[in-house]
């Protein structure tokens, strides 16, 4: 997904950059906090996530910063879940910004996309087999606007 906005990349990037700033936008992302002695952001830094929607509950995870090269990339994978470690990504998800060619602000991506562990959406597929496509379409849906709706408050809130 993606939102323009009228902000040099440098402010959007300090914004996306402050994980306080997806829980300040995202109906699923509730609260963060740094682990492991980090006070801010840098590769390899972990910080935990308290995440609640209607569909799944309460969970949360433990996050690793993959990737960071301001203001460019924000990117970010989701390592835990509920105190389980993996050891490959469950999810990655990123924030890229790009200066527009017209120098009047930035064009802001954020996304994800799923890693090679298992999760909770395949334990809910085992689960249920026979409504996959329904488990996954709707867990979709619910990705997309937590994603629309983070990016609006990012973009509100880079533009005030």
């Amino acid at each position: 997904m993606r939102d323009g906005d009228r902000r040099a990349p440098e402010r959007v990037g300090e914004l996306v950059s402050d994980i306080s700033t997806s829980a300040r936008h995202s109906p699923e992302l509730q609260e963060v906090e740094w682990l492991g002695g980090a006070t801010g952001p840098a590769v390899g830094a972990c910080f935990s996530g308290r995440n609640r929607n209607d569909g799944l509950g309460e969970w949360r995870t433990v996050s690793r910063i993959a990737q960071m090269s301001e203001p460019r990339v924000f990117e970010w994978e989701v390592v835990h879940y509920n105190d389980r470690r993996h050891g490959e990504p469950l999810a990655i998800w990123a924030y890229t910004l790009e200066p527009l060619a017209d120098g009047s602000g930035t064009r802001l991506r954020h996304g994800m996309r799923f890693g090679s562990a298992r999760g909770p959406l395949h334990e809910v597929i085992e689960r249920y087999p026979e409504r996959e496509e329904q488990i996954v379409d709707g867990r979709l849906a619910l990705l997309r606007t937590g994603i629309e709706t983070t990016l609006a408050g990012v973009k509100a809130e880079a533009e005030a």
